[in-house]
Order: structure tokens, then sequence, then C-alpha cells
């Protein structure tokens, strides 16, 4: 149990974050929310209510009492003692009411089955709407934890549900499988699908994501030449490369979470195991400040020391094979290196080809564009996710698509309550995180364009706070070791107050 005072009145609540179970001791409070240290949830201290993402589930809430003094919690000890997902399957908010009346004939229709959608879906439960809710995926499983792909690539699909099936049908959502929509009728209200079905919709939200992009170099269609996007992908790329010459071409956080994989990346002599990065362009010096940046970024340098040799500013321009299987990565300079595979990480494009020859408004990458209310130039068509691109306020407005879970929930949850008329504008902080040879770095803000930075801590030492510049004023911070620093400054740049170059020096 976590209590909590502000000013004089006490909360008891779940002490645990229902995410990864952070301890939210040592988070950061600000009035009544109180914002995970590790990946930046936000709870009402109050309700134990979900206000920002990426938790999908509320805090339990305890009786507090206090007399002559002394602070009593009432609590089920039954409660107390449960695991903590079961504990936080208690507190969902989704009533018993939240469910299908058959006579509202009204249809929503999800496309897609990501974080976007569920949540969408869920928000659309509770706040009460009481129509048929499908949620239509190529994906053959049910919404799952996408960056548990490179963290623990032995697991199961099912290990990382998101929701389970039986959830779902709980809270009549209609989970469709391996149902692609291929294009969009907006004038009927249509969705025809791969299979050659159709369905009407009153609402559609369109949450398809984001595929990763294609090499486009001579023998990209040998095998063993992969990307990771599903569970079967990332298990495909385990089995294939322990104790293999594994090539990255890419050096994103895709990248760098697989080469911080134990079984292939360190060169023990037992498994004959090499890794290859490459990286092409001069993006891979842009994100240190000063004096850092002739050296490696700190993540590459920490993969550096394990064993993983980088190629910095080159590009792959062949791969060769034998038999049909990859065997040589050919660098532009002439370079040839061994691969027994080769993994894809060199970024990603919006799904939404399938909208091409429709009147919905999309930018020069194929993003939709949205508003605040996640609404399209077309009535009743939201967007959400990876496949949009949106007016961040830490961007004076300016558009960007920030692929992330916690966005994407955050902008599922807002296409929901302006589904209903709500009127609601998205409010979000993007928060996002990584974990790297046991060091976890947290990000929060939205730094594109930054033109200086203000380091706390050192770089060496692996413990510091990165605060990003633009235009004199702070737009996101990174830290390494300094929790709950990101946290904190979450937390003020949500409540809209700038922090200047000089109050962060």
């Amino acid at each position: 149990v976590l209590l909590v005072r502000n000013r004089k009145e006490f909360s008891a609540l779940g002490s645990k974050c229902p995410h990864s179970g952070a301890p939210l001791s040592k988070g950061a409070l600000k009035g009544e929310r109180l914002r995970c240290p590790w990946h930046g949830a936000c709870f009402n201290i109050k309700t134990g209510d979900i206000e920002e993402y990426p938790a999908l589930d509320c805090l339990p809430c305890f009786k507090v009492t206090v007399e002559d003094g002394k602070v009593f919690v009432t609590a089920k000890k039954k409660v107390l003692t449960l695991p903590a997902v079961t504990k936080h399957e208690q507190h969902l908010g989704l009533s018993d009411t939240s469910r299908r009346c058959l006579l509202n004939q009204e249809t929503v229709l999800l496309l897609g089955g990501g974080v976007a959608a569920l949540v969408c879906a869920e928000t659309l439960r509770q706040e009460g709407f009481t129509g048929r809710i499908i949620m239509a995926t190529k994906e053959k499983h049910a919404p799952y934890d996408k960056p548990k792909l490179t963290k623990e690539m032995n697991l199961k699909a099912e290990d990382i549900y998101l929701r389970k099936p039986e959830f779902l049908r709980a809270h009549s959502i209609e989970l469709w499988t391996e149902k692609e929509a291929v294009s969009v009728d907006f004038q009927k209200q249509k969705v025809r699908f791969m299979d050659g079905s159709s369905q009407k919709y009153n609402q559609l939200l369109i949450a398809t994501g984001s595929h990763s992009s294609s090499l486009k170099v001579p023998g990209a269609d040998l095998q063993n030449v992969c990307v990771l996007q599903t569970p079967e992908d990332s298990s495909k790329i385990l089995e294939l490369a322990t104790g293999k010459n594994l090539v990255i071409a890419g050096a994103s956080f895709i990248g760098t979470r697989l080469e911080a994989k134990p079984g292939f990346q360190q060169p023990a002599a037992a498994r004959d195991a090499n890794e290859t990065s490459l990286q092409p362009g001069a993006a891979a010096t842009r994100c240190l400040p000063g004096e850092y940046s002739k050296q490696l970024p700190l993540p590459f340098q920490m993969l550096q020391n394990k064993g993983v040799k980088f190629y910095m500013k080159t590009e792959l321009c062949e791969l060769k094979g034998k038999d049909g299987k990859v065997t040589e990565a050919v660098l532009a300079s002439g370079e040839k290196l061994p691969a027994d595979v080769v993994v894809v990480g060199i970024g990603a494009f919006p799904s939404s080809a399938f909208l091409k020859d429709t009147s919905i408004a999309r930018d020069d990458r194929g993003a939709i564009l949205v508003d605040l209310h996640m609404q399209t130039n077309i009535p009743k068509v939201f967007a959400a996710g990876d496949v949009v691109s949106f007016p961040v306020a830490l961007l004076h407005g300016e558009r960007s698509s920030i692929h992330h879970q916690q966005v994407a929930e955050a902008h599922g949850h807002v296409a929901a309550l302006n589904m209903l008329k709500k009127g609601k504008e998205l409010h979000t902080v993007p928060f996002f995180w990584t974990t790297m040879l046991g060091k976890s770095i947290r990000y929060a803000g939205c730094g594109n364009g930054y033109t200086d930075t203000v380091v706390k801590g050192s770089l060496e030492q692996q413990k510091f706070l990165i605060f990003y510049i633009r235009d004199g004023f702070v737009t996101a911070a990174a830290s390494l070791n300094c929790d709950p620093m990101v946290a904190l400054i979450a937390e003020v740049l949500y409540s809209g107050r700038q922090i200047s170059k000089e109050e962060a020096e």
C-alpha cells in the first residue's frame, strides 16, 4: 500500500504501477496526480484512475481514516496479497453494464489490433457505449506488448497479450484476426478486406500502425534476411542468430535493443557469435552534445564494449548468398562482412497504402493527417497511433509522427471520447523508454529540431540527465540512472510551464 499526503489529505492506493510493477513511492507527485518513475503512467491519487498511459489498468484505492493523530488504512487482505496483475484487474473501470446492447445498432469499426485500437475500444465501453465494436487486424493475435519483442525474444505471443481474448469477449469487443483492410469507401461507409468480405460502419478508427522499411539492394530477397514486427519474427531471429554472424542494418532502437540480447551479441569463443551494426549517413553522431559529438553515442559505446562492431556513415550495397541463404554483406566501401542472418531496422512507414485512392488527407510519407481530436478530414473517420501525423504542442503545433506505445494509447483514448462527442483535445507529453544491457534510458518530450543541450552528471559514469533545447527552452529530456528526473520534467512540461535553458543549467 502506498500512503500519500497531499496537503492535509491522505490517500491510500496500490504501491506498484500496473504497467510493469514500478515502485510508485519513487514517482513524481504533482497535486492529485502521481506519475510512474519508469514509464510515465499517471494516476489520480484519490480515485486511482488512469490520467496518462501506458498503463491500461487503474490503481486499487483503500479507505483512509485519521484518529488521534494516527492514520489507518482499511483493505481486504485478499486484495493485498494478490499478484499485481490480478489485483489491478479488479479495477479496470469497466462495469457490468459496459457491454453490447442489441437495441443499439451503431457499429464502430477499428482497423488495427495495436494499443491505439485497444484503448479506443476500452474507452468506448468505459464511457457507456453499448453499440457494436469490431477490432479488425491483419495480425494473428490479440493486442500484445510490442516493445517486449526485442527484450525477451523467447516469449510466446500469448505471454505478452495486453488483454486476453476472454477479456475482450466479456466486454463485447469483437476481435477479427488475420483480417486485413484493402480499401475503404468513405461515402458508403464500408471497408473491404483481403478475404473479399466487407463491413459497414457508423464511425471508423484507422489505427493500422507502421511497417518496416525494406532493403532495396541486390540480395535483399535471400533467406534469413529478416525484419522484426511480430512475435513470430522475434522467435525466428533468436533461433537463426544464436551463435551465428548477425548483421543489423540500421542503428535505431530496434537495432540497438537486438544488439543487447544475450546469445548473439557477445563474441564468446564457445558461441563464435559476432555482430555488426551498420548505420548510414551521419545520424549516429546527432544525439550527443558538444565535446561528445565525435564519439559514438553512449548506447553504442555500451554495446561496443560487449563486442558489437559498428560501421558508421556507410551503407549496405549488396547481400550475397549461397543456396538461397545470405552469407555475406557488402558495404559501400567494398568491405565484406560474414552474415548468417541480416536484420533490417532502417525505419518505418505508415501502413496506409490501402487509402491511396481515397480523399483522406495524408502527408508525403503516407501518414494520415489528424487534428487534436484525432479527427481526419472525413466526417466520422478518426485515426490514431503510428499511422498518423498530429499537431505536437511542444513543437508549437507543428505536425509530427511519434511511433511509441504511450502516444498511441493517448490517441486511442481521445479518438473514442470524440466519437462520443465529448470534445476532448489531445494533451500528452510523449514518454519513451528502452532497456539496454540492464540499463534503463528514459526520455520525455519531443526533441525534434533541438539546437542545443545541457548535460547534468556524467556520460562516462553512465549517470546523467540531458536537456534538449529549442529556441531557448527545454522541449525534451533524457536520463540514465537518474530516476525520477524525467518523470518530474514530464510533469512540468505537461503543466504548460516552460523550462528555460538557464533554468536547466
